[in-house]
């Protein structure tokens, strides 16, 4: 499970019922939210610090309007408002800058820079998902890496965690964030060109494309509330929108994928969260593919992760009637494989029982009709809720699973002598090789973590055409039942030959020291130019390594910056998405609330320095 948004989710199943209006914002929270908000961080639900780093407006939006409204529809105004200013600890329009300044001078009449110019489309950077920047597109060598210097700071107003990624094409940068806006930056300076409100808030990466059939320069983005999006890249006009799903727990996490003309939308859930209250019917959703036309948001076609529709089970030991199969949400973006008319996409766990066989697996679609071609699982049985870490277990799975699935995208790679590999890495801490031409068949399978609930490798690797290079989180928490970071435990970087699956590189742990809040963990995704990986740590740091595994350059990211467009800003935990190469910059996220992790709202530009 990735669940980087769980915050409305888990205020509105932790505070329910809810309480007599009168009553104020600290009752409501010790009575009905405490015991989730102070307890087990692999729970995953932010703790009193990161939320007291939202503003007042973030969580009360998010409970009316945002991705979680329609299961806090039970909740009165007064209440929400009550515990939006108990867990801030700020009041309506308080506590957060607005977001008034550094708007660019000149709005767009055309691009910058050249579109074939150097450029990062979308999550992977091509349709294979690969994450690695060519050094063309790069700009950026081994040799100048050390040279790179802070060029400017963005910060995202009223937030915990930074979590969606930049795209960046003829210069200009376009990015969502938990402020239900998606932003078009001048990825040169940082100021703002434009902005664009959602219903929901933007996580996944953002595609680019000139619309079919037409002169026009579009953007594709999905958000919280299962809405996907295409949007004028130069004036921030909408062109159209389209509902997904209409499950209630519904919404975009992985970045849609463009081709010949369709556009691929991946549909997760967060009713892995709210399937864990025991008077909830748990669990309907699953998880699909969705087709749509790129020039109209017309639906082509939608597949669903699961063929079987959930239908009634058991009940729980409070009478409440349980459903299933359930799960299989796909949490990243699709990969597109033309040479066999396939998308490929990786699933997540069961949330109920009997689990799902497309669950914790990769799967392959046809392209033109959604039929599914194969089928690899790779952790059977796996069904699993925020429950089985919680207090209250009445809807966790019997023998439930250990929450291993897949949150990153698989990569299509062909090796030197033409042969084509499948590579993922998943949090079982196994990185997994399939053969794409043989019906998924498993090439090879390398250990490189323990695994867990937020264990092995998260969101994402980069590979070229030798090897494949994998971050492990492996987060620990301390036993004395705090919230606290294990400062010594998980971590590591790896790279693993792409033939052979044997590790031809390996850096160590960093530990955390004295440093607060801390884990050596490396959750956050992979980006390789030639010859330099590039890793985020729970910790804070930005690292880049050459091939070797020799450090070549690192940055503290969590520290208080001034930002461009006058939000007060700070870094933290580098969760989520990886860094993004082009044209001798480099842009990454910093902050992540979740987990105890060091709560942050800014994204972070760099560019070679003199010396």
């Amino acid at each position: 499970m990735r669940a980087s948004a769980v915050l409305a989710a888990l205020l509105t199943w932790c505070c329910a019922p809810a309480l007599a209006q009168q009553q104020d914002g600290a009752a409501l929270y010790a009575a009905h939210c405490a015991q989730c908000h102070e307890g087990d961080a692999q729970s995953r639900v932010p703790g009193r610090t990161a939320m007291q780093a939202m503003s007042f407006d973030h969580v009360l939006g998010t409970l009316t309007s945002g991705s979680m409204a329609a299961m806090a529809t039970d909740r009165s105004e007064a209440e929400r408002r009550a515990i939006a200013a108990f867990v801030t600890g700020k009041t309506a329009g308080g506590g957060v800058a607005a977001d008034a300044e550094g708007r660019c001078a000149q709005q767009l009449s055309g691009f910058p820079q050249a579109l074939d110019g150097p450029h990062w489309n979308g999550w992977g950077v091509d349709l294979n998902n690969s994450r690695f920047q060519p050094a063309d597109m790069a700009g950026l060598t081994a040799e100048q890496v050390p040279h790179l210097r802070l060029k400017w700071a963005y910060a995202f107003p009223g937030a915990s965690v930074s979590f969606a990624p930049p795209t960046i094409m003829g210069g200009v940068l376009f990015i969502g964030g938990t402020d239900r806006k998606v932003h078009a930056l001048d990825a040169r300076s940082g100021c703002t060109l434009w902005t664009f409100a959602t219903d929901g808030a933007v996580r996944a990466a953002i595609s680019f494309a000139q619309l079919p059939g037409s002169d026009q320069f579009v953007v594709f983005f999905g958000d919280l509330r299962a809405n996907a999006y295409a949007v004028n890249a130069l004036t921030g006009a909408l062109i159209w929108k389209t509902k997904v799903e209409e499950h209630a727990a519904a919404r975009i996490t992985g970045a849609p994928t463009l081709h010949s003309g369709v556009l691929y939308v991946p549909v997760s859930s967060l009713e892995e969260a709210a399937g864990s209250q025991p008077s909830y019917e748990c669990c309907t959703f699953r998880g699909s593919v969705v087709a749509l036309q790129a020039a109209t948001g017309k639906l082509v076609w939608q597949a669903y992760t699961i063929p079987e529709v959930p239908h009634p089970t058991s009940k729980n030991a409070r009478g409440t009637q349980l459903f299933g199969p359930s799960g299989a949400a796909i949490w990243s973006a699709p990969t597109i494989d033309p040479k066999r008319n396939a998308v490929y996409v990786a699933t997540s766990n069961s949330y109920s029982n009997p689990p799902a066989a497309t669950a914790d697996a990769i799967l392959a679609f046809e392209l033109g009709t959604g039929k599914l071609l194969w089928k690899q699982q790779a952790t059977p049985k796996d069904a699993y809720v925020v429950a089985c870490y919680g207090a209250d277990k009445t809807n966790c799975p019997d023998d439930h699973g250990p929450d291993h699935d897949f949150g990153q995208s698989p990569i299509l790679a062909t090796l030197h002598d033409g042969r084509r590999v499948l590579a993922i890495a998943q949090k079982s801490g196994v990185v997994h090789a399939l053969d794409p031409d043989d019906g998924g068949k498993i090439l090879w399978q390398t250990r490189i973590g323990k695994g867990g609930a937020l264990g092995g490798s998260e969101w994402g690797s980069a590979a070229d055409g030798e090897r494949i290079y994998v971050a492990n989180s492996d987060v620990r928490f301390t036993r004395d039942g705090t919230r606290q970071l294990d400062s010594t435990q998980g971590g590591g970087l790896f790279g693993l030959d792409l033939a052979s699956g044997k590790i031809a590189m390996e850096v160590p742990p960093v530990p955390c020291g004295d440093r607060r809040q801390c884990s050596p963990a490396l959750s956050a995704a992979v980006s390789l130019i030639p010859g330099v990986v590039f890793s985020g740590s729970v910790s804070g740091f930005l690292r880049a390594y050459a091939t070797d595994g020799k450090l070549l350059w690192e940055f503290d990211t969590a520290q208080d910056f001034k930002a461009v467009n006058g939000v007060p800003a700070h870094g933290g935990a580098i969760d989520g998405p990886g860094p993004v190469i082009a044209g001798g910059m480099l842009y990454t996220n910093a902050g992540y609330g979740q987990w105890s992790g060091v709560a942050g709202n800014v994204l972070l530009a760099f560019e070679v320095g003199t010396e």
